[in-house]
């Protein structure tokens, strides 16, 4: 089947649909499937806008709404990930993923789906040391610190994904795996992006979260976005014993949309052809959940997932036969996910805009129903529960105290090295959050292609499949030879603050409708990994 990959759409939904749509009309290409590597940006009103972690000039209704009112349909089913430029509130109703309008699904904070016997995972968010052994705490309203932490990844989703022992066929993350970029055109990459050099030459760009699930899992593609860059590479992986087959991945990155012509991949993936055409529960993944639902925390205290060092008297949570047969037995061996969508906020309506609206902290039913029939936590329950008890909000009211008699936040110890306050380079995609700043709005994008640059679609990942077997990193030169060929994959296309007070938690159900130094939120993981840039930068 066709699988369509999109890097950062940030809410272009229409944009991002026209361009698969004249994919068809003038190439005869229609995808199955549309998976987007976050910064997806589900807005559905004004309150969505606020909680998103960008300056107010930044903050664009753009056009997702339409689809949550239902004004407008998503024309090809889309699985997206969460990133660093969302409306946080929204995805948060969803920890275990959802629809957040008909048609496009959500996959939580980390989460495993089948579509077409395809089997497709990912995780939410970015990396920041000093919040990763923290627990899921955030609620709306944010504060200038929750509204950041919200999409950090946290530990406990990977060791989730570390429980998996089944083949995974396609994963995404936000963020790229770190020491990726060792793999493929490295001389490419650093003539695109100068400023990624020292990062690089140190192996501190990227997640070292997301290279641990890449060396467990060893899916077969590997998507991300978030660095505004495409960039392809091949990963031969290690194996553990004789018996073992060997594996690699085929790593891609995108660019973000229009109108950059990088944005938008199509590729060919096997699939089983007696499958149906439904989105389907992955019955392993939703026994991995119900095996690890005591370790669900909802505090910021920092705390490690168990492991085999004689502190725990249990470390291994992957899901037995037994088990993943009992989650079969309880759907009736119907894994289809329910088509389910609640409207659980207003939306934006231009005619009546709705400026001062504040969030609030609101239970998805379909988490709740999702919860009751596995068994497990609904986290955003456990979290009123937590205020209601005076624990989060006492821890909440403390960090807020230290907050204004420091310039800074002490990051928590890490099993990750991170610390790369040294560096300096500067990425020309930064949004600035200087309120004079002239930087060119990210709402402005073209929405044709042009028909200067046609799109190519004769390679696509056909290319990586016929490198040779043994290709493995021995030099840099070596490397960027067999990369060109990856780099000509593809199809590319030309389309493009306050603190809030705090609210009561609502429940949705049935059919209810003065710093002189200038900020920054940047989109490269210099920033998003340096330790002592809390306060700074993202």
């Amino acid at each position: 089947m066709k699988v369509a990959v999109a890097g950062c759409c940030h809410g272009a939904l229409d944009k991002m649909y026209e361009t698969l749509e004249l994919l068809q009309r003038r190439h005869n290409v229609r995808p199955d499937l549309l998976l987007c590597c976050g910064d997806f940006q589900a807005v559905r009103n004004e309150a969505d806008l606020r909680c998103m972690a960008v300056p107010a000039k930044y903050r664009h209704m753009q056009t997702f709404y339409r689809y949550y009112s239902g004004e407008k349909k998503a024309p090809v089913l889309t699985v997206f990930i969460g990133g660093n430029h969302e409306a946080s509130n929204h995805l948060q109703e969803l920890p275990y993923g959802g629809w957040v309008a008909p048609n496009i699904y959500y996959l939580g904070y980390a989460g495993v789906v089948r579509f077409r016997g395809v089997r497709i995972g990912g995780i939410s968010g970015i990396f920041k040391s000093h919040d990763y052994r923290k627990g899921h705490f955030e609620c709306p309203p944010y504060n200038q610190q929750t509204i950041r932490s919200a999409y950090h990844v946290r530990n406990i989703e990977v060791f989730k994904l570390k429980q998996l022992k089944r083949p995974i066929d396609i994963f995404m993350s936000h963020d790229w795996p770190r020491s990726i970029y060792h793999y493929g055109n490295k001389k490419q990459l650093l003539k695109m992006k100068s400023f990624f050099r020292q990062e690089v030459e140190s192996n501190t760009l990227g997640s070292p979260a997301a290279s641990e699930l890449l060396h467990h899992l060893k899916p077969t593609y590997w998507f991300s976005a978030h660095l505004h860059v495409k960039f392809a590479a091949f990963m031969q992986h290690q194996t553990n014993s004789k018996e073992e087959l060997p594996k690699a991945t085929k790593f891609l990155a995108l660019d973000k949309c229009l109108p950059h012509r990088d944005f938008l991949q199509i590729i060919d993936v096997e699939h089983d052809p007696n499958a149906g055409d439904s989105l389907e529960y992955d019955a392993e993944w939703i026994a991995v959940l119900k095996a690890t639902n005591s370790l669900v925390n909802v505090t910021q205290s920092a705390w490690n997932m168990p492991e085999n060092n004689g502190l725990h008297a249990k470390w291994d949570y992957s899901a037995t036969e037994e088990a993943i047969k009992e989650v079969l037995e309880e759907l009736n061996h119907n894994l289809k996910i329910p088509c389910n969508f609640t409207l659980t906020a207003a939306c934006y309506d231009p005619s009546k805009p709705q400026k001062q609206v504040e969030p609030v902290h609101t239970i998805n039913p379909q988490t709740t129903e999702f919860c009751a029939q596995f068994g497990l936590t609904d986290i955003n329950d456990r979290i009123q529960q937590a205020k209601e008890e005076g624990s989060v909000r006492g821890e909440h009211e403390e960090e807020e105290e230290e907050d204004m008699d420091s310039t800074g936040s002490a990051e928590e110890p890490s099993e990750y090295n991170t610390d790369n306050s040294g560096l300096s380079s500067i990425n020309p995609d930064e949004i600035m959050l200087d309120e004079e700043g002239g930087d060119e709005d990210l709402s402005t994008c073209s929405v044709d292609p042009s028909p200067d640059h046609p799109p190519d679609f004769s390679a696509s990942f056909s290319d990586i499949r016929i490198m040779p077997d043994s290709m493995a990193v021995s030099s840099d030169d070596a490397m960027d030879s067999t990369n060109e060929e990856l780099e000509k994959s593809g199809v590319s296309k030309q389309v493009e603050e306050k603190s809030l007070s705090e609210r009561p938690l609502k429940r949705i159900g049935g059919n209810e409708n003065g710093n002189s130094g200038i900020k920054k939120i940047k989109r490269r993981n210099q920033a998003i990994y340096a330790a002592e840039d809390e306060d700074k930068t993202e």
